[in-house]
């Protein structure tokens, strides 16, 4: 269970990193980039640019990563509870309901019997 609990986790903090990263962005290429336009920047335009690029693919390869092994952590309860069983015991035992109007002490003929 605690594996399944981490698991999720991450992928909320990576969910969390991917929209805002997505959000930085500008579709025509503005987004951060336009304002670091200063020559003498350490990362110019392009450089930011690219980053944001790689992080955006890197972020989603790894929410699908993280998605993917959730099967495998996912808990399984292989211990049936005592509620499952006595509910499982008691549609096996009962009675189909009877549609026909009549109240339930009256049985329906058998064939053999008309």
């Amino acid at each position: 269970m605690g594996a399944y609990i981490v698991v999720s986790v991450l992928i909320l903090i990576v969910c969390v990193l991917l929209a805002l990263v997505v959000l930085v962005q500008n579709s025509k290429g503005g987004g951060l980039s336009s304002t670091f336009a200063g020559q003498n920047q350490y990362m110019g335009v392009r450089k930011t640019a690219d980053f944001l690029e790689k992080a955006t693919w890197t972020l989603a390869i790894v929410l699908l990563f993280l998605s993917l092994s959730t099967i495998f952590v996912i808990p399984r309860n292989q211990n049936v509870s005592k509620q499952d069983t006595e509910l499982k015991e008691f549609m096996e035992n009962s009675q189909p309901a009877d549609y026909s109007g009549r109240p339930s002490s009256e049985q329906l003929p058998t064939p053999e019997e008309k």
